[in-house]
């Protein structure tokens, strides 16, 4: 028995299998089942980048600008994931959290900064 290690584009998720070395087969089969997978939740780099962006620096997490924007960000991952899921419940209820979560953040900062409020919701496409 060989111990072969199958990865996919994202590192976190591995596939250990264990094969015979004559069954090759095997190998090419769960080769092109995770071939184009890849995990819907966001990277380290891809938090920082959006940190940096809204919030001024990679560090700045507690801003409103960046936690919307972050919220938003999972949003469209988790509504992609529902539109091939569509039995998927406790993500549809984990999904309308997030929404009503990031609906009092921006309802917030509308009260207390408007023009903030204004350049957000455009820069995020979020309300036409």
């Amino acid at each position: 028995m060989i111990d072969q290690k199958i990865a996919c584009k994202n590192s976190k998720f591995r596939l250990f299998i264990t094969t015979f070395a004559a069954d090759k087969k095997l190998e090419v089969n769960f080769r092109s089942l995770f071939k184009n997978f890849e995990m819907p939740y966001l990277t380290t780099e891809k938090r920082a980048s959006i940190f940096a962006e809204f919030g001024g620096k990679a560090t700045n997490t507690g801003s409103i600008e960046a936690q919307v924007a972050l919220l938003t960000e999972r949003i469209v991952q988790i509504s992609k994931h529902l539109q091939s899921n569509k039995k998927d419940f406790s993500t549809q209820r984990g999904l309308m959290k997030m929404v009503g979560q990031r609906k009092r953040l921006l309802s917030y900062m509308q009260k207390h900064n408007l023009t903030g409020y204004r350049a957000l919701i455009e820069k995020l496409g979020l309300r036409k």
